[in-house]
């Protein structure tokens, strides 16, 4: 089973075209937001740190994290922000580790595909066989965020300028798909490099 931990900017639409591979029976797909928000759940191994940090006013009435209060709260805290992010990554990275370990053990899967926005900060590169990087040009992205969901042109700029730029994903990546144009277009080149795997 190989590894691939795929990333890329804001609206280069990696969960779209995630979603059509994760459409192949010899592929497992994991998101990173969701697992997090996954641990975040009572019961699960962040609830009661993230509570402890940010106080109970986070909570909504059935007792679960409100995200909305949660980002109110963490974006205007650098430190805090900080402290939230040493509870949850180090917890996402850890169950994503038992996941592979266990679909290895199985033995069924040809690929497994891990997707998070720090893939490369957080250090994925030692978890995973490779890296891909899921391109798509800045207009294009543009367009995608002040489209389908709604941002505006100055949040776009800003989430854009906040992340890493291509030639840091580019220096990481082994292999880079384009999803500049239509989707079929993106999964048809990740459907040619898995066959060079087998």
């Amino acid at each position: 089973m190989k590894v691939i931990g795929v990333t890329g900017g804001v609206g280069a639409g990696k969960s779209s075209l995630l979603n059509l591979i994760g459409e192949r029976k010899d592929c497992e797909i994991l998101m990173a937001d969701e697992v997090a928000h996954h641990l975040e759940e009572p019961g699960q191994e962040c609830y009661e740190k993230l509570v402890t940090l940010l106080g109970k006013e986070v909570l909504t009435q059935d007792k679960k994290l409100d995200r909305k209060k949660m980002a109110a709260r963490i974006f205007s805290d650098k430190e805090l922000l900080k402290r939230v992010n040493q509870v949850i990554h180090p917890a996402v990275k850890d169950f994503i580790i038992c996941e592979i370990e266990k679909k290895k053990r199985e033995g069924i899967l040809s690929f497994f595909f891990v997707e998070a926005a720090l893939l490369i900060e957080d250090g994925y590169d030692a978890i995973c066989d490779e890296l891909w990087y899921i391109y798509a040009e800045d207009l294009v992205r543009m367009r995608r965020l002040i489209d389908e969901r709604g941002y505006s042109k100055e949040k776009v700029k800003k989430i854009m300028e906040s992340q890493s730029g291509e030639e840091i994903f580019r220096s990481y990546c082994k292999v880079v798909i384009d999803n500049s144009k239509e989707l079929d277009f993106a999964y048809r080149q990740v459907c040619e490099k898995l066959e060079e795997y087998k």
